[in-house]
């Protein structure tokens, strides 16, 4: 019998959750995936020290700022990362830049031009924005530019409809925030079947498949490996590296419950504008909490990067 993580890889595309490269290389994702928090996480690891060394050096010949640096530290690991993984890497713009369709776009492009000078095309990658009406606009730009966008902080199907109307290459439902959430305010106990942030991603998965939208549905942040497998079918998956190493220990029967011909009863159709979305956003108190609270985690963690880059600046001085 072939593990889980076998059987997954066969209906879904696997991404790897992830700035630890180790980890990649063991459990072979298709795709890679970085946010704020775990480029911090992986820069503090002593394996990685020398992609934040590149940067500091290269910052201080160059007079550049902190952001710059901070970039470019990001570019280090994804560029490391495209060398691992066959299909694309999503680098994330800044937390700060949420509700800035202006800075998000240009922080986009400077994201892809600072890639190409490396030797990686834009095929390669998928520029993370938060999904907020603003980030929905930028990725709007984006896309009709050539630019995939992978639109991340997603916690509701107003935000679903908008980016799917907007084009984004890749739509990231966070499963496990959802969960949390509702745990918090009381829910549950929850099976895989009743779990919300499970139902929340068929529901969209729906909706997408029944209406024709080509936006890619990546469930994200799991808890458990029961929301992955009662996710098994979706069109990709990001998984940390224990859920990924647990699913490859088990080799049970994986069943699929996505599957594109047959989706599932969908919500009824929605003309999105930006009344309509942020009306419907609203009047959903888990997704406008766990959408704030995810900005302010990521502007947090890239806070704390670039006071780290300050600090080495001066070091270095």
């Amino acid at each position: 019998m072939t593990s889980k993580l076998e059987q997954l890889r066969a209906m879904t595309t696997v991404v790897s959750d992830t700035g630890d490269m180790e980890s990649i290389r063991a459990f072979k994702p298709t795709d890679a995936t970085t946010n704020p928090s775990l480029i911090l996480k992986a820069a503090e690891m002593p394996a990685y020290a020398r992609l934040v060394d590149e940067a500091i050096v290269w910052g201080r010949k160059r007079g550049a700022s902190v952001g710059e640096v901070t970039d470019r530290i990001a570019i280090n690991f994804g560029s490391e990362l495209t060398k691992i993984v066959p299909g694309r890497v999503s680098t994330e713009v800044d937390a700060d830049l949420s509700f800035d369709t202006e800075g998000m776009v240009a922080k986009a492009k400077s994201l892809i031009a600072a890639y190409k000078e490396r030797g990686v095309g834009h095929e390669h990658i998928l520029i993370k924005l938060a999904s907020t009406w603003e980030g929905v606009q930028a990725a709007r730009r984006l896309q009709a530019e050539g630019i995939d966008c992978n639109m991340t902080l997603a916690f509701s199907l107003a935000q679903a409809i908008a980016a799917g109307d907007a084009k984004a290459f890749l739509l990231s439902p966070f499963v496990g925030r959802i969960f949390d959430w509702h745990v918090k305010a009381g829910g549950g106990p929850y099976t895989p079947e009743t779990d919300p942030g499970v139902h929340s991603v068929r529901t969209i998965y729906a909706y997408y498949k029944t209406y024709g939208v080509k936006t890619v549905v990546m469930g994200a942040s799991f808890r458990n490996t029961g929301e992955i497998e009662a996710l098994a079918g979706c069109d990709r998956l990001t998984i940390s590296p224990q859920l990924l190493e647990a699913l490859s220990k088990d080799e049970g029967v994986l069943t699929r419950h996505l599957d594109p011909a047959h989706p599932g009863a969908a919500p009824a159709k929605v003309a999105m504008d930006e009344k309509t979305f942020r009306w419907m956003l609203n009047e959903d108190q888990m997704a406008t909490e766990k959408l704030s609270d995810g900005i302010r985690l990521f502007a947090h963690d890239l806070e704390k990067l670039r006071s780290s880059v300050q600090h080495r600046l001066a070091e270095a001085a």
